[in-house]
């Protein structure tokens, strides 16, 4: 093959926008000051991290001073979660999360009950979204932290996040959000949704990796995670990675001016390629919800073949499975084994996620790329 696959794994990363990449530059070389120092050159950067911080803010409905630049997704987890348990040991030991959730969610909160806290996992529908009324059974008088994801990375699937925040809120307990995929893709609100935090991820659109963004609402209790000086609020230590944080601001904008155009051509273009492989493949299934997901995300599950088969028979692609790869077995997702699919169906399981620099024309060779390997894959089988 003589260029490169056509990328449909925007989910798991995106290119740099070729205009934050720009706005990043001068940050590397001429631009080199800290925000912390008097002088011009600590000035000037101070003033582009304060941009950056109000461009991000924009993004989400928020005010700038509630944003907290972090180095990525994982970070802003970690530092909500062990945050405010940190905050709150005192007074409340309960906490509730998804059964859906990325692990740099699931992961602290699991290592918050082995130190003695109570957890409450969320179980989800065969769609992927949180049942409502296990939810509004789950949430105690002594519950600290609700943690729930905006939107799936596999299936796209959104949960109801403002309704599970409202029911945090009439028992006192605080909303997180991680809207790491949903950020960019979708319009997202603070306030609508009522989180009082709520966790944003660079390279989920278009800015590079390595820099990430907590939102904190004024008055959510919360401590460091880290010690060091004062930045950030106090909440992250260590010195501003302020050519990123420029990118972060320019990609925050850039995402934010053309949200809803480019929100509706992805799902025009997502639509049709669903279509043309449900004409052409017999018992296709889709994976998540068929209206509450991401306009950019397409989870199907292929039958008769599993999903690394298929796709190391369509090199013309770049996707991801539904499932990991461990000693020499194939093993089933934690969302797909959470939405109690069948274990065939979610070994056959592709992500296609669709993006910026998506094309028509790529989506058609896309569609008989797969088409034609799966029949020729069922084919052998069968």
């Amino acid at each position: 093959m003589n260029h490169l696959p056509i990328y449909l794994d925007y989910n798991a990363t995106t290119p740099v926008d070729p205009l934050a990449a720009q706005a990043l530059e001068p940050w590397l070389r001429e631009r080199f000051g800290i925000p912390s120092s008097a002088h011009p050159y600590g000035k000037e950067a101070k003033a582009a991290v304060e941009t950056a911080r109000a461009e991000v803010a924009a993004l989400i409905g928020g005010r700038p001073e509630d944003m907290i630049f972090c180095g990525n997704a994982t970070e802003a987890n970690n530092l909500a979660i062990f945050g405010v348990a940190r905050a709150l040991r005192g007074e409340r030991r309960h906490l509730v999360t998804s059964a859906v959730e990325h692990p740099s969610v699931m992961q602290p909160m699991r290592w918050l009950e082995a130190e003695g806290w109570q957890l409450t996992v969320l179980p989800v529908d065969g769609t992927g979204r949180v049942r409502m009324e296990a939810a509004a059974q789950a949430i105690r008088r002594d519950t600290a932290l609700i943690s729930v994801m905006l939107a799936n990375n596999e299936t796209g699937t959104m949960q109801p996040v403002s309704e599970i925040a409202a029911l945090a809120h009439a028992h006192g307990a605080f909303m997180h959000v991680d809207a790491a995929q949903g950020a960019g893709k979708i319009s997202v609100d603070v306030h609508e949704i009522g989180a009082d935090l709520l966790t944003l991820a660079g390279h989920k659109f278009y800015a590079p990796k390595g820099v990430g963004a907590l939102y904190v609402r004024e008055g959510t209790p919360i401590l460091p995670i880290m010690a060091g000086a004062g930045h950030e609020r106090g909440l992250r230590p260590g010195t501003e990675n302020v050519p990123h944080i420029v990118a972060l601001g320019t990609a925050a904008r850039l995402a934010q001016e053309g949200l809803a155009r480019e929100a509706a051509r992805l799902q025009q273009l997502r639509d049709a390629l669903q279509e043309r492989l449900v004409i052409a493949i017999p018992c296709l299934l889709l994976n998540g919800h068929l209206t509450e997901r991401l306009p950019n995300t397409l989870n199907l599950s292929f039958p008769g073949v599993a999903g690394w088969q298929l796709l190391a028979a369509t090199p013309e692609i770049a996707a991801s499975t539904g499932s990991a790869c461990h000693a020499g077995g194939h093993t089933v997702s934690d969302v797909l084994a959470a939405m109690s699919m069948p274990r065939e169906q979610a070994l056959g399981a592709i992500r296609l996620s669709l993006g910026r620099f998506t094309t028509t024309a790529e989506i058609e060779e896309a569609a008989n790329a797969l088409i034609n390997a799966w029949r020729g894959l069922a084919g052998a089988i069968g």
